[in-house]
């Protein structure tokens, strides 16, 4: 793993957070995305060399509609970086880490992302992301 690709933050109502961000960070998010596949609406902002990606579900099945039914609004996962998805997922599987997906998929931001399961990770989703090339 290179570095911490980004932060995903669930929230309610991505237009609302975008404006709390915005302000924050004192610039608008460089991106807007849907990624059907997952059920979410995304935006990312940019704050020195990290990115902070805010979720919003775009149907109550969604994984961010669970959590943020379960869990509230706030930090969902860590995202790493890494040269090639599919052998780290090989190398976690083999160190007995439970991988949620048993191929990478598109994910945001022209990403391929698969996701360890949080029990694995004293209770973090982390997300590991590779560069669509």
């Amino acid at each position: 793993m290179n570095k911490i690709e980004h932060l995903g933050i669930a929230v309610k109502n991505l237009v609302e957070a975008n404006e709390v961000y915005s302000k924050l960070f004192n610039q608008e998010p460089y991106k807007l995305e849907v990624v059907e596949s997952e059920g979410v609406s995304t935006s990312f902002f940019k704050v020195g060399e990290n990115k902070i990606e805010l979720l919003e579900a775009t149907n109550p099945d969604s994984a961010i509609a669970k959590f943020i039914e379960k869990k509230g609004e706030g930090i969902h996962h860590v995202a790493f970086d890494v040269d090639d998805i599919y052998a780290e997922m090989h190398r976690l599987k083999k160190d007995g880490f439970i991988i949620l997906n048993e191929e990478p998929k598109k994910g945001a931001d022209n990403k391929l992302v698969c996701f360890v399961h949080p029990k694995s990770a004293n209770g973090v989703l982390i997300e590991l992301c590779q560069d669509i090339k």
